[in-house]
């Protein structure tokens, strides 16, 4: 006898994909606790490190638990920070952060399927695929995706509809041919090759689009939503940029030095695929140079904003050059 049992909507689907936690709200996530405020000065990378951490817990109370509340969700603050940074109110830029990590946890879910990187591991859990089947965790990708651009455009108040509009179509291109699905088209092509095939700038396009565009696209929509002008706008876009491409660049350090219990994922993944990395092209120490100029050069794009209000960005370039995981 057939069931009269109702499918589950999209949306359960997706909850219960990333680990059956509570649907996004983010009206519920303003009533739990406020990042913590910013004050003094700090000279040293590991006191804005410790900083930006704390900023991070402050940042997860204030986000609904219904993606995965174990890592850093590096995409929101960076969001959240930079419409602070300008003088933004942060809960105007809270339902994107919220997207942002929902299009975040999409990349990740499609990135591991057996089509594309093949992970059976992410965040030291097995990957959505593994637990729920690859037809499954393609939807669950899916419905984030296109509940992300909803949930912009829906939950958002206190910024006019023209800012709100520029967020939407840019957030689109940052995950589109643009951007995160160019990047992953040349990494597959580039699958292979070996590093005599594959150039630095080959190897920078894929980073910067794969991995990069959206981290760009978080610090310029919280830009935007809190009102910066246009040249703050452009030294936020080139701060993102180079903590983005210092981001992957690191991770491939990564994925050559840490375990798999580390990394929370599989380790020396990329070599054993025949991946370029930066390692394998340009070795293990010009590797680390360039990451640390990379933040350098992303620190100095901050000159000139508020001293205080600046420090979770700084403590954030800290975090990704010294991160572990």
């Amino acid at each position: 006898m057939r069931s009269t049992a109702r499918a589950p909507s999209a949306r359960v689907v997706a909850r219960r994909a990333i680990g059956g936690r509570r649907g996004t709200d983010a009206r519920r996530a303003r009533t739990e606790a406020s990042a913590p405020a910013t004050s003094g000065a700090s000279s040293t990378s590991a006191d804005s490190e410790r900083e930006f951490n704390a900023y991070i817990k402050g940042v997860n109370a204030k986000i609904e638990r219904a993606l995965d509340a174990s890592v850093p969700r590096i995409r929101p603050a960076l969001c959240l920070a930079a419409c602070e940074l300008v003088g933004g109110d942060m809960e105007t830029a809270m339902p994107t952060a919220c997207a942002l990590e929902m299009i975040h946890t999409m990349s990740l879910i499609h990135d591991d399927l057996p089509s594309m990187d093949n992970d059976d591991f992410r965040r030291g859990k097995p990957t959505n695929h593994k637990v729920y089947g690859e037809e499954m965790a393609i939807l669950a990708g899916d419905a984030l995706l296109s509940h992300a651009f909803e949930y912009i455009g829906r939950e958002t108040k206190g910024a006019s509809a023209e800012k709100v509009l520029r967020v939407i179509v840019d957030v689109g291109k940052c995950v589109g041919s643009e951007g995160l699905v160019g990047g992953q088209v040349v990494d597959i092509m580039s699958e292979g090759a070996g590093p005599e095939n594959v150039t630095v700038d080959t190897l920078k396009y894929i980073h910067a689009h794969k991995t990069g565009a959206l981290l760009e696209v978080s610090v310029t929509a919280g830009a935007i939503l809190g009102g910066a002008s246009e040249e703050q706008i452009g030294k936020l876009e080139r701060y993102a940029q180079n903590i983005g491409l210092a981001f992957q660049v690191v991770d491939d350090i990564l994925d050559c030095t840490a375990s798999s219990e580390e990394l929370g994922k599989t380790a020396g993944k990329d070599v054993a695929v025949g991946k370029t990395t930066y390692p394998s092209l340009v070795g293990m120490e010009e590797s680390k140079r360039i990451a640390a100029d990379l933040i350098s050069k992303a620190k100095a794009e901050l000159e000139g904003f508020d001293p205080v209000k600046v420090r979770p960005l700084i403590g954030l370039a800290d975090y990704i050059q010294n991160r572990k995981n």
